[in-house]
Order: C-alpha cells, then structure tokens, then sequence
C-alpha cells in the first residue's frame, strides 16, 4: 500500500495545513512535525546521544512513497528546523541520497509573506536530493486562505503520480 508522509517544519500554523492538506488524501498519510524531534544543530562534531530519535525519523522517510512538506519562509528560504532535519537524514542514511531518491513530493507552506522564496529554494534542494517534485504547490498566507478546491484538484493530481 502507498503512504505519503506530510512533514510539517512547525507545529503552528503549518501543522495546521498539513493536517487539513492529510484529510484530502486517498491514500494512507502520517504526519509528522518535526519539533516533535529534538535534533541539535547538525555539525560533523556532533554525535547524537540518542540515536532512535534521527532513525525513527529516517524510518519513516525511507518508508514513504511521496511527501508533503509543509513548511514557511524564513529570512528567503526554508526554515533551518527543515533543513537541520533533512540534513541529519541524509548524513544517517547509508548514501546521502536514499531516503529520498525516485520519489514524489508536494511542497506547501503558510508564511507570513507570500511563501514564494520556499517554495522555488526549497524545491530546488529537493529535486538535488532526487525527489520528484510535482510542479503545482499549496499556498497560504496573510492575503491568502486555504482553497479547498484548489487543494483537492492539487492533490488528486499528485496522487495519481504514486
């Protein structure tokens, strides 16, 4: 069976999206925020004291067919929780690029601003690592509320992709 992982960078206002985002899927979803993963600030001098907290999040990743990362735009780009995440991920995984090769992914953001720098930047740092990113997003903000419509035809359209 497929499963699509939504990954939520925050647990405000984004968990919020990927939670109204994880209703309109026909597939099996998990969301996850990854607050809820304490990971200190990735270094090469840093070892992990608990290792179960970044493999059960490699798990997770390595089992999903497709993603949805829900995340703002911080300072023009992705939030540094997202980035810190991905890149313990991919520094844990045998190759770097394992757990996220060949498979699709759905970017969405709720940003204080428009949310275009995430999505362009953040996009490009996911087809680096191999995923194939579906060429429409979900976005909302301050002058944009979440389109129900828009996001249903969004991710029946994605899914057919799995």
């Amino acid at each position: 069976m497929k499963k699509i992982l939504i990954v939520s960078a925050t647990s405000g206002s984004n968990l919020i999206l990927a939670k109204k985002i994880g209703e309109l899927f026909g597939v099996k979803n998990e969301i996850i925020t990854l607050e809820d993963y304490e990971l200190p600030l990735y270094s090469r001098k840093i070892k992990l004291e608990d290792q179960a907290i970044i493999n059960d999040l490699c798990e997770k990743v390595i089992n999903a067919n497709g993603f949805v990362f829900c995340g703002p735009e911080y300072n023009g780009g992705s939030a540094p929780i997202l980035t810190n995440a991905i890149t313990w991920i991919s520094v844990t995984t045998d190759y770097w690029r394992d757990a996220f090769s060949d498979k699709i992914g759905l970017i969405a953001t709720h940003s204080g601003g428009n949310g275009n720098s995430f999505l362009s930047t953040f996009r490009q740092q996911l087809e680096f690592m191999g995923v194939i990113v579906y060429p429409r997003s979900i976005k909302v903000n301050k002058s944009r509320e979440f389109n129900i419509e828009s996001s249903k035809k969004i991710i029946k359209r994605f899914q057919k992709l799995l």
